[in-house]
Order: structure tokens, then C-alpha cells, then sequence
């Protein structure tokens, strides 16, 4: 099944999520992540008649089922929530009272396995989540030397083996049968892990570090959270859910930097910059929520509020 709708999601710290981010309900809100909509269908349930909700996704299937929700307050647009300043300058909009990120991949696209993300069945090795541009992880891996190979696999995913993976892999390539399908990788990895972590299927970080690079994940939310401070009025909240410990670190330390005083070496008699974000909360799933969405156990939401007037 390939429909928009062919594929459920169970939403994650959802009443936690639109709780922290709707404190003004007749505010402009962003949703970088509209996913299924689950977030967005219960932000518009809190707004106002004035209000308005602004959402992005780079999935094309998310896009069109976002064309479900019949509500003159929401919009969608086709698009990486890292570039959301300009499209939104270009729709006149400058400041608004939230913005909601909800990292990581989907569960339609887990379980879609034409999308390639998961090593549950075989497909082809694309992991894009959007699939109208970009390198997919095939063509990845059947251009990659053995070196960039062990670096995104020991960075993205803190792999032990990873030059192990990275040799097999330019071994089979050079072999004249490069890896093209989920299930060959998963294999591949298999024989090349020397140990397993119990209960996780041996391939589970190399796919992680495979789609967080094919993706540029990293690269996006930290360029999407700056561009939310940018964006943030006065008292607007910053909303990010985290699903590993890469995406949370990150949250984690760009919020502690921007909720300091700074000082400037070069004049350190004046007096120091002061603080753009206040900390507010960190919220784990609680333990029902688990136990009916497993997926939801490694969750983190951190919220923190705009203390300035932007720039």
C-alpha cells in the first residue's frame, strides 16, 4: 500500500507537546514535522479562530495526506524545516509563537518497505525522505571509499565495528555485486558484527547512521533551530521531541548556550549579551504511554520559551 493514508502513526507526548507549545491560542504556530498529522491535528483542536498553523515536511506522502485536514488555519508546505525562515519571509510571516519539531522518522515510513528504512523486509536501499531529490544509501555506499564509509557509521551511530562494516561493504562493491537492498546490507552487517547487543538486530545503527547521513538530519535541526530563535516572538516557545542521543545533545546544548549571558572577551567591561531562551521542561513518556507505543520508550520533549525580542 502506497496511499497517503496506508500507513498509521502513533503520536508521540502529544498532549505534553501541544500543552508546552500553545500558549497563545489565536498565535501563528509551526509545525516542522507533519508526519501524519497527528501534532497538527491537536494544535489546530487548541488555537483560536485567529488562529494559525504553518506546517513543513520533506516526505511527499506526508505532504498529501496533509490535504485531509479541511481547516482554513493550516497550511503545508513541501519542504526541510531547516529552510523555514526564508519560505516563511517569503509568505510575509516574520515572527510567530511557536514552533514544534518532531525528529527522527515516521512510522509509515518504518513500515512502508518500499521506502527502504527498515531491515524487516527487502527493498530497495533508499532511505531518502524525500524522494524527489538527494542520494539515496545505495548510491551512497557504491560511491563512498572505505574511510568516509566508517566515519558516518562511527559518528551517526557510535558503531564499534564500523571499519569492519566499511571493509566488507567496499569488498562486495569492488567484487563487481554492490549492496542495493535492505536485506543484502542486513546481511553484510550480520557477517561483519563480531558481537550483538541483546535484543537489536546487528544492522540497527548502520541503518541509523545510513539514513541520519542520507538525510543530513543533523545538519538540519541544528540549522532549524537556529532559524526558529530567529523566528520566535517574545514568550514563543520552542518545542523539540529527540528520539536518540545525537538529536537530544544537540537540542540539549544549543538551548544551555542560548540561555546564558554572554560575555564578550573583546570588550569585557560591557555588559554581557543577555540570554535569548529560557529552559523551561524535559519530559520523558510516561510508562502507559510505552507500553502501548514502544517506539515512544527513547523519547525526549524539551521545551524552552523566547526571552527577547528577535534581531
Amino acid at each position: 500500500m502506497n496511499s497517503a493514508g496506508a500507513w498509521s502513526h502513533t503520536t508521540v507526548l502529544l498532549p505534553e507537546a501541544v500543552q508546552a507549545l500553545v500558549t497563545q491560542p489565536a498565535g501563528t504556530y509551526v509545525d516542522g514535522t507533519f508526519g501524519r498529522g497527528g501534532h497538527a491535528r491537536a494544535v489546530l483542536a487548541a488555537l483560536a479562530p485567529q488562529g494559525r498553523l504553518i506546517a513543513f515536511d520533506r516526505d511527499l506522502e506526508a505532504v498529501a495526506a496533509a490535504a485531509l485536514i479541511d481547516d482554513p488555519r493550516f497550511s503545508i508546505h513541501h519542504g526541510n524545516f531547516g529552510d523555514m525562515a526564508p519560505l516563511l519571509r517569503e509568505r510575509g510571516i516574520t515572527q510567530v509563537d511557536g514552533v514544534l519539531l518532531d525528529l527522527g522518522i515516521s512510522s509509515p515510513q518504518v513500515d512502508n518497505p518500499a521506502r527502504g528504512f527498515s531491515f524487516r523486509a527487502d527493498a530497495p536501499l533508499d532511505m531518502r525522505m524525500d524522494t524527489s531529490r538527494g542520494e539515496t544509501a545505495a548510491e551512497f555506499l557504491a560511491r563512498a571509499d572505505a574511510r568516509e564509509i566508517e566515519g558516518v557509521l562511527r559518528e551517526l551511530s557510535e558503531e564499534r565495528f564500523a571499519a569492519s562494516i566499511a571493509k566488507a561493504l567496499v569488498a562486495r562493491r569492488e567484487s563487481g555485486h554492490p549492496v542495493r537492498s535492505t536485506l543484502e546490507l542486513s546481511a553484510l552487517v550480520a557477517g561483519a558484527v563480531k558481537t550483538r547487543e541483546p535484543g537489536q538486530n546487528p544492522a540497527t545503527r548502520t541503518f541509523q547512521a545510513l539514513r541520519i547521513h542520507v538525510n543530513a538530519e543533523l545538519e538540519a535541526l541544528q540549522q532549524g533551530l537556529k532559524a526558529a530563535l530567529a523566528l520566535l516572538a517574545p514568550q514563543g516557545r520552542l518545542v523539540v521531541i529527540s528520539f536518540h542521543s545525537l538529536e537530544d545533545r544537540i537540542v540539549k546544548t544549543f538551548i544551555a548556550a542560548e540561555s546564558r549571558d554572554v560575555v564578550d572577551r573583546r570588550a569585557p567591561m560591557a555588559p554581557p549579551k543577555p540570554l535569548k531562551l529560557k529552559a523551561i521542561a524535559r519530559i520523558k513518556p510516561g510508562a502507559a504511554e510505552v507500553a502501548a507505543n514502544p517506539r515512544a520508550r527513547s523519547a525526549v520533549l524539551r521545551v524552552a520559551e523566547r526571552t527577547l525580542v528577535p534581531a
